[in-house]
Formats: C-alpha cells, structure tokens, sequence
C-alpha cells in the first residue's frame, strides 16, 4: 500500500487529494500534469530537493494506475488509491548541483509522462509569516547592489500563491524562479538573505519556499481543529465560527461587485480631473480567508504537506499585538510548531525573528516579543533578535539582510553544526535577587559589553510597589547587577520594555540582547520609556 494510507491522521496528502475531483484540477494550477497525471505543487521545474533525506513524492492519477517515479539512477513505483492519491518515496540523495530531469510515469498507455525539468538537490526551508515576510528584495536596502550580486543560479525560490481556504487543499499555485539579477527583485527579502548565507556557507543548492501573506494573523496559518483542542484558545476558536458563520458569502460577493463597479467609476473620474485614483475596495470574503481560523494553513500550507524541507523560518507577529492577544501568542507559536511537525511527520528546525523596534508597537508588542522568546523552550528552535535593526517610524524595516544573517547564524551552528561568532544575542537565563541588587544572568553572552561603551541603558527596576525607576547596570561576566537609588528592596527588573526602546546590550559578535522581564504583573503595568529617534 502506497506510503499516503499509512494513518488516518493521514498527512493530509490522501484525505486531500480524495476531495478533489478531476473536473476541479485545472483549476488547482498543479504545477506539472499530464492528462490524468498531475503531481503536487511543489514539483515544478527548477526545483530543489532536500538532501540526504527521503523524499516524498505524490500526486493523483487514475484510481488503480501504477505510478513510476524516476530520478537520479532511482525509480520508485506505487500504485493510486480508490481516491486517485498516490505517493511514492525516493531514497535519500546527496547535494548535486548537476541539472537532472525528474520523470513521472503512468502504467496506462494513453498518459502522456510528466518531466520536471532542472532540478537540483541541496538544501530546502520553508519561510512563513506576513508582510516582512513577503516583502520583497526590491523594497529591501541597497537593492541595486544586491540585485547585481544576485547571479546565483543554485538559488531558487517557490512561491506559494494560493489563497486561504476553507478547508485544507490538495493543490495550490505557485512556480520555482532561479536567481537573477533580473528576478531577485521579486524573492522575499528575509528568505533571499538567509538562503544566500547558507548558500555561500554550505557551498550547496539552496531552495526557498516562501508562503507568506501581508496583515494575517498566526491563527490563520495553524489548522482550526488544532486551536479548538487547545484549551487556552477555545474561546477564540469559537468566536472565529461565529464570525464565519456571520458572513454570508452571497450578500459578500454581490456587495463587493457593486463596490467595485462604484470604484472604476471614480477612478475614471479621479484620472479625468487629474487627481489621485482611490484604492480598489477590498473583497470581504477574501479579507475573511485570510483571517479565519486555519484558512492560510489550508489554502498555503497543507498543499506543501510533506514536501521534503531542512526547516522553517517565520517572520510575523505584528498582526497578533492588538489588546488581548498578545498574551495567546505563547500558546499559539508553540501550537504552529508542534502541529507542522507532527503533520509532516518530521521534527525539523524552526526558527524566527523577534518583533524590531518600533515606534507604534503599544504594550501588546512587547507581549509578542516575550511569547517569542518563552516559546525557545521548545526544543530544536532559534530565533533573531531584531531590536536594533529595526525603523521606529516603519513596520516594514528595509534591512532584512540583517535579519537574514541572524537566521542563517542559527541555522548554520544549530543545524549544520558550524562554528559562528555567535548563533545568537545574548538571552536571559534566570535572575537573583541580592539585598538592593537583582543579578540577570544571561546565555550566549561571551563578551557581554554595552554597544556604545558608555552606561548599559534599558533597565528598570521596581519594588512590591511596582514602581518602575531607572536603573544603574553593571556588566560581570556574562550578568548583569541591576539596582536604583529609591528602590532598597527589588522585586522585578526589565529590560528593553517599550516598543521602540533604548537599549544597548550586546555580545561580543555585536548581536542585541533580548526584551525580558522578570516578572509576571498584568500587561498595563508595562513600564513607560520614551522612543529613541
């Protein structure tokens, strides 16, 4: 039996692919398909495979049909199910940047055989999120010299175009771009910068998936049924079936069509009177696909499920800094991490950046930032602290070759097992309370110094009145002893609490410190810091 029946939770592949009608694959936009022969999006040409782990390779065809699959000296046979799903799976290869075809061959004689072309193995990493994520390397700092330095054609990016869905899809859209000058412009910036380091490090093909959506929330990119079994987001797995049950789609599509006929109106108005257009009104059941509860990870996720991937790396969080939901932020980046894992029945690394510096964040982004560094207790994760090269005055920061470096520094020591300056800021790792003197310890802290040389700015300090003074730090060592003249009896200490904070604690390979605080007091009694400029 095919490796797609092997359990009922039945990773995705079959229970997706049986939903799936015939008349409806067209529509899917399946990369590669021969009449009854259609294989998953992710295999289109210039692919790249992971190496040196098995890889799965799936598709529909005929119910009955025996499926061959030929790659590299192999060929791995197996046969569709009553739903049509097939699934093979080839034996782990090594790196080899040799252009090699992919065929995929039917038993009947009327199917023509599908041939991916240009494919690559070396290594592969899914990148996830919302806008920073999709913001591209044209938006990105000094692209005109990045994007001449951008001739690397072992580098290629996917990207998942599909949008959200109601339930989880077989098939999405999306096709591989090898790295030009004249198509870098259009990767994702974050992905591009840490597929380049592993790339110029490894000295192997790198592949990026970017699936990645502007202004979503993380509850739209993990499976509904997963946060309504999780007990601290059953309240709001319930509110999203209310509001889903609120709209109806009928009234939404007619209301938005009138929208827009009213729209072109006024832009033929606004262009004719030489004023500017006003924006297209957005589609109410898209805005709701892209929020509802599981929606991304059904239309952009689960056609992905279980393409072979080294790891994931995440950039989102601004979407989940409103009032209220920044304390869910802890339960639910470790909920994405456990159920991607299980679903691919694979415990890869993932890692992903810290909320930058920014002016407007409000208290729910320092919350976000300190689920982010609560959740590294989960094992096999990293994550970038971006508080120092961020924009105050922008959500989109341009430099994300900053960030992409960081990632890649994790990566590179935690997964590949190179030496690097440093794998990560420093990250704080317990607190001592010493008469009028809190002691922070910290790890990853070989050189802990100020940036500036100067005073350690950042700190506050409070006693059980939880009156936050302005605190005098001292480096020992890798800690740091914190204290103030009016607080004789210490019971908390934070450091870089505010969105946008003055702070300046860093290790020997210059990377930031993380936010933290010591304490657990309700959100409201975040301490106030004026924003640097």
């Amino acid at each position: 039996m095919p490796p797609c029946h092997r359990t009922d939770r039945r990773p995705l592949v079959s229970r997706l692919l049986a939903g799936l009608s015939v008349a409806l694959l067209p529509c899917a936009a399946a990369p590669c398909r021969g009449g009854d022969l259609v294989l998953a999006t992710p295999f289109a040409d210039h692919m790249v495979l992971q190496r040196d782990k098995p890889l799965p390779v799936w598709g529909r065809s005929r119910p009955g049909d025996r499926v061959r699959v030929e790659f590299a000296g192999q060929a791995q046979e197996g046969v569709a199910g009553d739903d049509g799903a097939w699934m093979v799976r080839l034996a782990p290869l090594t790196a080899d940047a040799t252009p090699r075809t992919l065929t995929v061959r039917s038993a009947a004689a009327d199917v023509a055989p599908v041939a991916v072309a240009d494919v690559l193995v070396g290594e592969v990493w899914l990148g996830s999120g919302q806008s920073n994520m999709a913001m591209s390397v044209s938006r990105a700092r000094d692209f005109d010299v990045e994007r001449a330095a951008a001739d690397l054609p072992q580098v290629r990016m996917f990207r998942e175009a599909s949008e959200g869905a109601k339930t989880p899809q077989a098939f999405g859209k999306g096709v591989w771009t090898v790295s030009t000058p004249d198509t870098v412009g259009g990767f994702s910036a974050t992905l591009w910068f840490f597929g380049r380091e592993l790339h110029r490090a490894l000295g192997v093909p790198v592949g990026l998936v970017n699936s990645s959506v502007g202004g979503t929330p993380i509850e739209a990119w993990i499976d509904a049924d997963a946060q309504a079994a999780t007990p601290a987001l059953v309240t709001t797995a319930a509110a999203d079936r209310t509001l889903d049950a609120a709209l109806d789609e009928t009234q939404a599509r007619e209301a938005h069509e009138r929208a827009v006929e009213t729209w072109k109106e006024r832009v033929a108005a606004a262009r004719k009177a030489g004023t500017k257009p006003p924006q297209k009104p957005r589609d109410p059941r898209a805005q709701r696909a892209n929020r509802r509860h599981g929606g991304l990870f059904n239309g952009k996720i689960a056609p992905l499920i279980p393409f072979a991937i080294r790891g994931v790396v995440w950039y989102q969080g601004e979407a989940n800094t409103k009032p209220g939901d920044g304390l869910l932020y802890r339960h639910q980046l470790p909920l994405l991490i456990a159920d991607w894992r299980q679903r691919w029945g694979d415990d890869f690394p993932f890692a992903w950046v810290q909320l930058p510096n920014f002016d407007r964040g409000g208290d729910g982004w320092m919350l976000v930032r300190e689920a982010m560094l609560a959740s590294l207790s989960v094992p096999k994760t990293g994550m970038a602290i971006t508080i120092d090269v961020g924009d105050p005055g922008d959500i989109h920061p341009r430099n994300k070759q900053d960030v992409g470096r960081r990632l890649a520094a994790w990566a590179l020591a935690d997964v590949y097992g190179r030496q690097v300056p440093a794998r990560s800021g420093p990250l704080p790792a317990g607190s001592e309370i010493r008469g009028g003197e809190v002691v922070c310890r910290f790890t990853e802290a070989d050189g802990l110094a100020d940036r500036d040389d100067g005073d350690v700015d950042g700190f506050v300090i409070a006693g059980a009145d939880r009156q936050w003074q302005p605190a005098r730090a001292r480096i020992d060592g890798t800690s740091v002893v914190v204290s103030a003249a009016g607080v004789a009896t210490p019971a908390a200490v934070r450091y870089g609490w505010a969105a946008n904070p003055k702070c300046d604690l860093v290790n020997a390979a210059g990377l930031p410190a993380s936010p933290f605080r010591t304490d657990d007091w309700p959100e409201n009694d975040a301490p106030t810091q004026k924003p640097r400029r």
